[in-house]
């Protein structure tokens, strides 16, 4: 897999390029589907948890030097009283009370396909269900940019009840 696993090959392919010919040409990002499946535990149903959990990620256009992606993870749908509760230097946790339909789900869940291919790499976007609970996390741990630098969180927020970020790295 290319060194973007999250970018659509076709704009890996046009930040390649170089940014005096994306000046002239110009670049429209397309948002990848991140679908999230839960996997539950021994001690729970399959039933008691959402089918999947969608999340959407839109790499800003080429900057020489560095990339970018904004994010965002539609856990309203889910859940409620969402809030930004851990920061650290490598990640940043959202965690949300479930609604009542899957207030009894334990399990986890990180990426299992992009825009419906399967995705076996590292999942950086992980979630966690527990004691009537999600926490939606996204991780840098273990990634690693083009100059084997690990990636930025540069933006967390809760935008529309919603978690949204952005990261990136050197190329």
């Amino acid at each position: 897999m290319g060194r973007f696993p999250f970018v659509k090959p076709s704009c890996w392919i046009l930040s390649s390029l170089g940014a005096g010919l994306l000046s002239t040409i110009g670049t429209t990002a397309i948002a990848s589907t991140l679908e999230m499946r839960p996997h539950v535990t021994l001690e729970s149903s399959p039933n008691s948890c959402p089918a999947k959990v969608i999340a959407y990620q839109t790499p800003r256009p080429y900057q020489e030097g560095s990339y970018s992606t904004d994010g965002m993870v539609q856990l309203q749908a889910i859940a409620t009283q969402i809030a930004i509760t851990q920061v650290d230097a490598y990640s940043v946790t959202w965690v949300g009370t479930l609604k009542a339909p899957f207030a009894a789900c334990k399990a986890t869940a990180g990426i299992t396909a992009i825009d419906s291919t399967p995705y076996t790499e590292h999942s950086y976007l992980r979630l966690r269900f527990q004691n009537g609970k999600v926490y939606f996390i996204l991780d840098m741990t273990g990634l690693r940019d083009a100059n084997s630098y690990t990636p930025v969180i540069l933006n967390r927020e809760l935008r529309q009840g919603n978690p949204r970020w952005r990261w990136g790295g050197t190329d």
